[in-house]
């Protein structure tokens, strides 16, 4: 299996520098993961890097807090692509979330997916922050608002990935979106049991150690 591909190699600290970007690339394309995840001031960098190969630039909308307005995340996004993202991770608002207002996330979640275009969405629904109806309410949001995945968590919460939420997302979602884990996967073993459990995508600033340690 190649799990490089997989791999979302992701650097979203604030405080990363140009160089450490770089490097970011540098391993994307060595282990030619499937892209490499950064802010959206970023997206441009690394486009540039990383031309000529396939992995793709995806960068994150509405980050980490999902408490834009949606006219703010469809400006976002279309910026983003037109900088050269291939891959949009937005966050869904938590709030509407919470609150049971299904219909405005999965109206915000159809207009950035038509900002997208054919371009990929993925949807961050911050996993720690939900109760369990919450979750189930997530899966139905992501997939009527037509998105290709959803996503556990942005890493900057309370906590990250879980395998019983992979599972739980995989009972409710089946083959119609895909699943993408992320935040606080370190080792090779936890990468594997996400994909086990139904992740098609793990979303980690690990990527390099995971694969040259497996």
């Amino acid at each position: 299996m190649n799990y490089n591909k997989y791999i979302d190699h992701t650097l979203l600290k604030p405080e990363a520098t140009k160089q450490q970007i770089e490097k970011l690339c540098t391993e994307a394309k060595q282990y030619d993961f499937a892209s490499v995840c950064v802010n959206p001031d970023y997206v441009s960098l690394c486009k540039e890097l990383l031309k000529g190969t396939d992995v793709k630039v995806c960068t994150v909308i509405g980050f980490p807090l999902g408490s834009n307005t949606t006219e703010t995340k469809v400006f976002e996004t279309r910026d983003a692509i037109h900088n050269g993202a291939t891959e949009i991770d937005m966050v869904i608002n938590i709030s509407w979330l919470k609150q049971g207002l299904l219909n405005e996330c999965i109206n915000e979640i159809k207009e950035i997916k038509s900002t997208c275009g054919n371009h990929i969405l993925k949807v961050i629904v911050e996993t720690c922050l939900l109760n369990q109806q919450d979750k189930i309410n997530a899966c139905k949001c992501v997939i009527d608002g037509k998105a290709n995945f959803i996503k556990t968590s942005t890493g900057f919460s309370t906590g990250g990935a879980t395998i019983e939420d992979v599972k739980l997302f995989k009972t409710h979602v089946g083959n119609k979106i895909m699943i993408k884990a992320s935040g606080g996967v370190k080792t090779f073993e936890q990468m594997k049991a996400m994909i086990d459990a139904g992740a098609n995508r793990v979303g980690t600033s690990n990527g390099a150690t995971l694969v040259s340690n497996k």
